[in-house]
């Protein structure tokens, strides 16, 4: 039995390792992901700050974020995080994002995963916020992106025309591969052909 058990173990592992994880963009003020660094350090931003958007889907798996660290070579990183707002660039937190550790000289795209998709209503605003939890002064990317559907936000207020860098949407999971499925099959029938003749036998 416990043969069998590795055996599915192991094709489940393979169907998964087989299938790739694929990100499914709503709303992004940039689709260029070459890292381009930060231009605004986050701690210095008045509260409360963010970025809105627009959602046309109904759910939300991640925002990417583009960074730098604003003070290289002084072997100090940053954790950051995600806040999901609703209603207010001030409003009640439907959601915060795992921490993502970055090291010292960071520069390019982060992804942040919340840990349970999050339910949006298409067509309501709503607002991220990019925290450092801790480490070193940390620059996060935005410019004239000119995204329609929002503005960064400072001190509460809308900056137009200014947008934080972004990317969200949900994460698409395939099926596993009818190979995979197919392999765990046969080893099961192999598994139960040769217990059934060690029985008879």
């Amino acid at each position: 039995m416990k043969q069998f058990l590795c055996l599915i173990q192991i094709m489940s592992f393979l169907s998964l390792a087989k299938g790739q994880v694929t990100f499914v963009y709503d709303q992004q003020s940039s689709s260029d992901e070459t890292p381009f660094g930060g231009n605004s350090t986050i701690q210095t931003f008045p509260n409360p700050y963010g970025q809105s958007f627009i959602p046309s889907l109904n759910a939300i798996d991640f925002i990417k974020l583009q960074f730098s660290d604003a003070q290289p070579s002084n072997a100090v990183g940053a954790t950051l995080y995600v806040n999901l707002r609703e209603n207010s660039i001030g409003g009640i937190i439907l959601g915060s994002s795992t921490p993502n550790a970055l090291p010292d000289a960071f520069v390019g795209v982060t992804t942040f995963l919340f840990s349970n998709t999050l339910a949006l209503t298409p067509s309501a605003t709503y607002f991220f916020e990019p925290v450092v939890q801790s480490g070193d002064n940390w620059n996060v990317n935005g410019g004239e992106y000119n995204y329609p559907q929002g503005s960064a936000f400072f001190a509460g207020l809308p900056q137009t025309g200014s947008d934080f860098w972004f990317r969200e949407g949900t994460i698409s999971v395939p099926e596993p591969s009818s190979v995979c499925l197919g392999l765990a099959g046969a080893g099961a029938l192999v598994w139960f052909l040769r217990r059934r003749a060690s029985a008879s036998g």
